[in-house]
């Protein structure tokens, strides 16, 4: 049982810390990845065939502006995954949001704007 988190670059460690400290404090495990869906799509590709046969496993993906990350993901794994866009201010969010929000058939990804909570929705998906 662990998450795996994909940032969509190295940028996104701040935000990623806020989710590892509380998934510490749960004491889930976890482990952490930077690979662009657009920039190295078969970097992605190789951390989802590494689990595929794991159990248990949550995705969180971080990723802002157009996020193709968590659709990515998504589509390409049969674990749960949730969308924890990053964001500097409000209109930086309202466009992060979004673009996690929007995803097409067969991409199932929940979005959660709070690390926290999606910390949080880890541990309840993983029943500790």
């Amino acid at each position: 049982m662990k998450t795996i988190l994909i940032m969509g670059s190295a940028s996104d460690e701040p935000h990623a810390k806020k989710i590892t400290d509380k998934l510490d404090e749960y004491g889930i495990a976890w482990e952490q990845h930077a690979a662009s869906a657009h920039k190295e799509p078969l970097k992605v590709l190789d951390i989802l065939k590494a689990n595929k046969n794991e159990e248990n496993i949550v995705y969180i993906t971080i990723a802002g502006r157009s996020n193709a990350l968590s659709g990515f993901v998504a589509a390409n794994s049969e674990f749960p995954t949730l969308g924890c866009p990053p964001f500097s201010d409000k209109a930086d969010m309202l466009v992060n949001i979004h673009s996690t929000l929007q995803m097409p058939s067969n991409t199932p990804v929940l979005t959660v704007i709070d690390p926290g909570n999606c910390a949080l929705a880890v541990k309840r998906i993983l029943g500790v």
